[in-house]
């Protein structure tokens, strides 16, 4: 059986890691049973795999930024363009899902509306497989200063938040981005707000009211494990 790859862009901010390890391990702790085969971790910044060797692609977040087209996130780029025209199932994750939006010919920008952080709103705008059986507010925790601002050819948009009208895209028939943290339960949203305190406070923003408005997503991490279980992955 084939292994889902998870694309290892970054890791968390300190006190994340050390409450809950890498973003590969609360992919994998969020999905569960829902993905039954073997997993394989993929060091996304070092020399890349055939992707055909996979049931499919989940590239994590990243304190990265696409703007700044540093060769490796050109290279990896151009390595999910590949995997995506070769039809793969593939997911992207905030710096992922950002990374979709690039590499299939839309734009990565600083979001013209500022940083988004903490648990968000979204406003579902289109059906999809993903977000089957979510009845009424999709809750979400974000992290972001980049947004994918022009989508690629091809492109719909399933929700979108306050700051962020591509929120949650379908690329195409096998390639889903969500600009939030599926991944990601309140403990740990906390961590990133308490780490970009300062940050916040320059940028006008409360971090003490946004924290207390911090909650478990488990709409959210839904729409990862569907991903998951998708008869889409080349098992």
């Amino acid at each position: 059986m084939r292994s889902l790859a998870i694309l290892i862009a970054g890791e968390p901010v300190p006190a994340a890691f050390a409450a809950r390890g890498s973003y590969a391990d609360m992919i994998r702790a969020v999905v569960g049973d829902a993905w039954q085969g073997p997993w394989q971790d993929v060091d996304a910044r070092a020399e890349l795999p055939d992707f055909e060797r996979f049931a499919g692609l989940i590239v994590t977040g990243s304190s990265a930024n696409v703007p700044t087209r540093e060769a490796w996130i050109l290279a990896l780029e151009q390595y999910l363009a590949r995997a995506v025209r070769a039809g793969l199932p593939v997911f992207g994750i905030c710096f992922g899902h950002q990374l979709l939006g690039q590499a299939l010919g839309g734009l990565v920008t600083k979001n013209p509306k500022g940083r988004e952080i903490g648990t968000v709103l979204l406003e579902v705008v289109a059906s999809d497989p993903l977000l089957a059986g979510i009845e009424g507010p999709l809750w979400t925790n974000m992290t972001h200063i980049d947004s994918v601002v022009t989508l690629p050819p091809g492109a719909h948009v399933l929700a979108r938040s306050a700051l962020d009208e591509n929120a949650m895209v379908r690329f195409t028939e096998r390639a889903w981005g969500v600009q939030f943290h599926p991944e990601i339960d309140r403990e740990i949203i906390g961590h990133y707000v308490a780490a970009r305190r300062e940050a916040l406070s320059a940028e006008g923003l409360d971090a003490s009211a946004i924290e207390a408005e911090l909650a478990d997503t488990p709409a959210a991490q839904a729409i990862l494990r569907r991903f998951a279980a998708s008869s889409l992955l080349k098992c």
